[in-house]
């Protein structure tokens, strides 16, 4: 009875989580920055067929109710990579029922001692729930104060618009997360590969200037991103 107790629990959480994304991300007076709802119409499925224009993928002129439900976020998860990482996303391009609704979801996996760089996603707030295992979840301010804290099963975490932030593995075993990020479509800067990999590369003298470090050791980390 406890273990069915604490299942119903688990599922109640998740459940409390979805609601408040679903009133998060789509309550029009909340003015969230990436949100892009259109008054005139209910939906604007993605014609992915179609060529992309400035604003955007054009409405499909038939849609089905298939167009509103996707299954994709429960492909088996493969974190055998260098990252230790792995995520299923539904958004835009893999779910075009999401377009100009403001919303995505990723299925998310990090192996034991993995992580998920520092990013951001600019305008956008992300939530999330932890599935399994133990996660690291930290967030950086504007005037560089860190946020952090280890949550489990049933934890959930959120991420103010546009902030610095990761996720890590600090747990024995793979840990899982589901994450909701406010945009159908989000952006994602990576800081690492931002500063060390950007083509052209940024000068030697910026980077050494910023980071108080001498040549050698720039080239040193920028080959780490650049092979």
């Amino acid at each position: 009875m406890a273990h069915i107790s604490q299942i119903s629990s688990f599922l109640s959480t998740v459940l409390i989580f979805l609601a408040l994304c679903i009133t998060l991300f789509t309550n029009p007076t909340l003015a969230l920055p990436a949100l892009k709802l259109n008054p005139l119409q209910d939906f604007c499925v993605a014609d992915l067929q179609a060529t992309p224009t400035n604003s955007g993928f054009p409405c499909k002129s038939q849609v089905t109710s298939e167009d509103f439900f996707y299954s994709g976020l429960n492909t088996p998860l493969n974190t055998s990579n260098p990252k230790g990482i792995a995520a299923n996303p539904a958004n835009l391009l893999t779910f075009p029922g999401l377009n100009t609704l403001g919303i995505s979801m990723y299925n998310v996996a990090i192996a034991p001692g993995g992580y998920n760089q520092p990013h951001s996603h600019p305008g956008a707030t992300e939530a999330g729930v932890v599935i399994e295992g133990w996660v690291l979840v930290g967030f950086l301010t504007t005037n560089n104060t860190l946020y952090s804290k280890v949550i489990g099963p049933g934890d959930m975490f959120v991420i103010p618009p546009g902030l610095i932030h990761y996720e890590g593995n600090v747990g024995k075993t793979q840990c899982r997360l589901l994450t909701v990020v406010a945009d159908d479509l989000p952006s994602e800067i990576g800081v690492p590969h931002t500063l060390f990999a950007t083509k052209p590369a940024i000068p030697n003298a910026v980077l050494m200037a910023a980071f108080k470090a001498d040549s050698n050791t720039i080239d040193m980390l920028r080959s780490k991103f650049t092979t």
